[in-house]
């Protein structure tokens, strides 16, 4: 394992701000972002990636290497969460397997550009298509997740059947995936002249901004961490492990096809990042039966900071052993 790596990203401002979020809940500071505010953050961030990877796509073009990858991404949102849902089953039932499952097959975008700003830091390239991946890889585990439910639940009541076309408004109308693929495509339509004229707000304020919404999302970890210890050994096991699995089982993928070491690292962090925000909605309003404490505090509470404090290094530790 490389500390240096480790150090290097947790020293990083933004991830900083996240563990002063901690600590204000952890110290019973009084400090609170006001609540309009992380939603337009978070609306910004989408933005501006959506855009910015829609004009790496006017540059690049479609081919066969983007191809490959966003095939293999929405094969990884498939893949996943079947593979969570039967180690979930050996100590839950189907609903609150199905549901957790959907949330860890999912992606978490704040993570996506935490690890972004963490490669260049370290000076890495990587291509904006990835946002593409991105955009893809949210909605396909809802599906997943759902279908497993209608397939293993055995004791449905009869009014729980499914409204798919709700499910289905859902898993790709929901505001975030909505927001990244129309940023996205009106990146490539306007391309180079587009880019121009919103290079100074998509880029200017974007880390500003990541670290205000870090320190918010540190705020809201740390009120989560109480409602873990309800979730047991297990879960709180399957919280560190199930990422780390898929992100390797990620990296093994993006050696196959070939991806460089920037897109391996965002490849790695899509595959073994988990939705807090899309997927829970979805889950709540579709799967009532499960317990959203569980998935909403195993993503909040331990993934997402497991993995912007060590796991993004750790990948790229893994990554740089055999690209290099």
């Amino acid at each position: 394992m490389d500390f240096n790596l480790i150090l290097s990203n947790v020293l990083n401002p933004p991830v900083l701000f996240f563990f002063l979020g901690m600590a204000a809940i952890i110290l019973k500071s009084d400090l609170e972002i006001p609540n309009p505010l992380p939603k337009l953050f978070s609306i910004y961030l989408l933005l501006a990636i959506g855009f910015k990877g829609g004009y790496e796509i006017s540059k690049s073009g479609i081919n066969q290497e983007i191809g490959i990858i966003l095939f293999v991404s929405i094969l990884m949102a498939i893949v996943i969460p079947i593979i969570s849902f039967f180690i979930l089953r050996l100590k839950l039932d189907a609903y609150n397997s199905a549901a957790i499952a959907a949330t860890y097959g999912s992606i978490s975008a704040v993570t996506f550009i935490t690890a972004t700003s963490f490669l260049n830091q370290q000076g890495i390239p990587s291509d904006g298509y990835m946002v593409a991946a991105l955009a893809l890889m949210e909605s396909p585990a809802i599906i997943i997740g759902l279908v497993l439910v209608k397939i293993f639940a055995v004791q449905e009541k009869e009014d729980s059947e499914f409204n798919w076309s709700e499910v289905l408004k859902e898993a790709f109308l929901n505001g975030s995936v909505f927001l990244l693929v129309g940023s996205l495509i009106i990146g490539a339509i306007t391309g180079e002249n587009g880019w121009h004229k919103l290079e100074p707000f998509t880029q200017e304020i974007f880390y500003g901004a990541l670290t205000v919404f870090l320190l918010d999302m540190g705020l809201v970890a740390a009120r989560r961490i109480a409602e873990l210890k309800k979730s047991g050994i297990f879960l709180i096991g399957f919280s560190i492990l199930m990422p780390v699995f898929s992100a390797v089982l990620g990296i093994g993928i993006a050696a196959l096809v070939g991806m460089s070491q920037g897109n391996a690292l965002l490849f790695a962090v899509l595959c073994g990042s988990a939705s807090y925000i899309a997927v829970p909605a979805a889950m709540r309003m579709t799967v009532p039966e499960a317990n959203p404490s569980l998935y909403i505090s195993m993503a909040l509470a331990l993934t997402f900071p497991f993995n912007i404090i060590l796991g993004i290094p750790i990948y790229l530790g893994i990554i740089n052993q055999f690209w290099t």
